[in-house]
């Protein structure tokens, strides 16, 4: 199993080859890990961009945080990462996740995460 390393705005990888279903929930198990441990009852916003199989990886992503607790707001269609960012502060959700790779190459898909204030969450 490889290790999947986060940088500064989340995690981007090839689709099929490292993004896959297996490592979001992998990626999505660790988040409700950190949720349930620091928060009550956790809240998380989740929205995908119209890239290949997005639709797929945020149900994925929603399916592992639900059933481990974290109570899920999962966006109906293909949004952009500013209104993730704004459902997080409006449903004052603790954290939100895109599944996009912004400015990366079509054959990438990402895992981003985003703070209750709507910015990033990771800092380093």
């Amino acid at each position: 199993m490889r290790q999947i390393k986060f940088g500064t705005d989340g995690w981007r990888a090839i689709i099929a080859k490292e993004f896959t279903t297996d490592n979001v929930a992998r990626v999505s198990l660790a988040v409700s890990d950190f949720m349930n441990e620091n928060h009550d009852n956790p809240t998380v916003v989740i929205g995908h961009d119209c890239r290949f199989a997005g639709e797929l990886f945020a149900e994925t992503a929603a399916k592992v945080l639900a059933t481990k607790g974290v109570r899920v707001l999962l966006a109906k269609d293909f949004v952009s990462t500013p209104m993730v960012s704004l459902g997080v502060v409006n449903y004052k959700a603790d954290i939100g996740v895109v599944i996009t790779a912004s400015h990366n190459p079509p054959s990438y898909n990402g895992y981003k995460l985003k703070g209750s204030f709507g910015g990033p969450l990771l800092q380093n």
